[in-house]
């Protein structure tokens, strides 16, 4: 089992590239399972979540490469309709085969499915929805059993308790895309993930309207065909980048973004005190103290992302004043907070809201990365501290950053990585 050792304290410098959005690239390679055709999806990164996709859709008779950063999937011979429990509970986006076979096969079995510890996170939208078009569900032995004869399309309300569900959005539309007639989502999440599925999903062949937009009209066809596609840069690394540059007090150029899903998180920096400059898909961001506190309420798309919460709660314990954190997607995603105050951090938790107390400097600590944003936020922590900060089970943050390591050290972080 692999852990960072960081030696913090030194301002970043330098540039970073960002790798393409682990985010988009798995339900784009479940949607391709919807043809027998070949597809192409370009600007792959090397992800332990993609790595894991891929084996389980193997398992149902997919074939695919890997090559320079370019997948090609063959589905021509997907015929099996169970995915096991050993594939599946390595992440939560293993779900999405769900709706993939339902609209490939008309059945599956799918395990419930694993991924980080972030508290209680039920699929229950995902099966309503897939019930509305048509599908008989039942969950036996841990699996969802899901059965076809006919997918009818129909209006769906997709919103939960905490806004519009981006999984089960995801699974909607996988299933939707060849059943009969209209369907109808209200309430569709609207994050860029969303947007660039139904644009793959057009040009095999599909009939969507409103990507990006709380409303989505699927118009049903027949069959689709393979396409070529483009993963987009992923935000929630160029933003945990970004606030690394900040917590060392650095000067960093992201390159490789798309500015306008940074937006609400580029807004909340600045208010922080950040400086930003911006040129054709290249952001520059630099900090010198002093810095201010803020508020921050996460909640979908285009609000604060819920994805970079870890991360901006590391700077902001190192930021002088009172912040105040309000979790509004995931009410439990304060796991890393315990191990932020470890590291001398002065954070309470009611509920799902942290009350951040800024402290003059962090102390390197032994600490164990419990989920993968959470890991991401206590490696930026150890890039501020004093001393030696080891953090390990770092096999999470391997699931969402591409050597992340490397692009550390590349713009003079001290981090390696040591296998245990």
């Amino acid at each position: 089992m692999d852990k960072f050792v960081i030696n913090g304290g030194k301002p970043l410098v330098g540039e970073i590239e960002i790798s393409g959005a682990k985010n988009e690239a798995l339900p784009l390679t479940v949607a391709s399972i919807l043809t027998d055709d070949m597809s192409v999806i370009s600007n792959i990164s090397d992800l332990a979540d993609l790595r894991s996709m891929i084996s389980l859709l193997e398992v149902l008779g997919v074939r695919s490469e890997i090559k320079d950063n370019v997948l090609r999937i063959d589905p021509s011979g997907c015929d099996g309709y169970e995915a096991p429990y050993d594939l599946v509970r390595k992440m939560r986006a293993s779900v999405y085969v769900l709706g993939g076979l339902l609209g490939r096969l008309g059945r599956a079995k799918v395990s419930f499915p694993g991924g980080c510890v972030i508290g209680t996170r039920p699929i229950d939208l995902h099966l309503m929805g897939l019930e509305k078009l048509g599908a008989n569900i039942k969950i036996e032995h841990g699996y969802i059993i899901a059965e076809a004869d006919k997918l009818v399309g129909t209006e769906i309300f997709l919103s939960g308790p905490h806004g519009p569900s981006v999984g089960a959005t995801v699974n909607v539309m996988l299933a939707a895309v060849k059943a009969e007639g209209v369907t109808t989502i209200k309430e569709a999440s609207c994050e860029p993930q969303i947007t660039e599925l139904a644009d793959f999903l057009n040009s095999m062949g599909a009939k969507i309207d409103g990507a990006g937009t709380p409303l989505l009209t699927i118009h049903g066809v027949k069959e689709l065909h393979g396409a070529k596609h483009t993963v987009i840069p992923d935000r929630i690394e160029a933003a945990t980048y970004m606030i690394a540059g900040i917590i060392t007090r650095g000067n960093l150029l992201i390159k490789n973004c798309v500015v306008q899903h940074l937006e609400p998180v580029i807004q909340k920096l600045k208010e922080i005190g950040a400086e930003f400059t911006f040129d054709d898909g290249c952001v520059r961001v630099k900090a010198t103290d002093p810095l201010k506190p803020a508020n921050i309420r996460t909640a979908p798309f285009p609000g604060f992302p819920t994805d970079a919460q870890p991360q901006i709660m590391s700077l902001l314990a190192t930021v002088p004043g009172i912040s105040v954190i309000s979790e509004g997607i995931y009410p439990d995603r304060f796991i890393h907070v315990s191990e932020l105050n470890r590291m001398g951090a002065d954070i309470k938790v009611d509920g799902a809201v942290a009350v951040v107390k800024g402290v003059s400097n962090l102390s390197g600590a032994p600490v164990m990365a419990s989920e993968l944003r959470g890991g991401a936020g206590l490696v930026l922590a150890g890039l501020s501290a004093d001393n030696q900060t080891v953090v390990s089970r770092v096999y999470h943050i391997d699931r969402g950053y591409e050597s992340m390591e490397k692009k550390l050290a590349s713009v003079g972080a001290d981090i390696k990585r040591v296998s245990e």
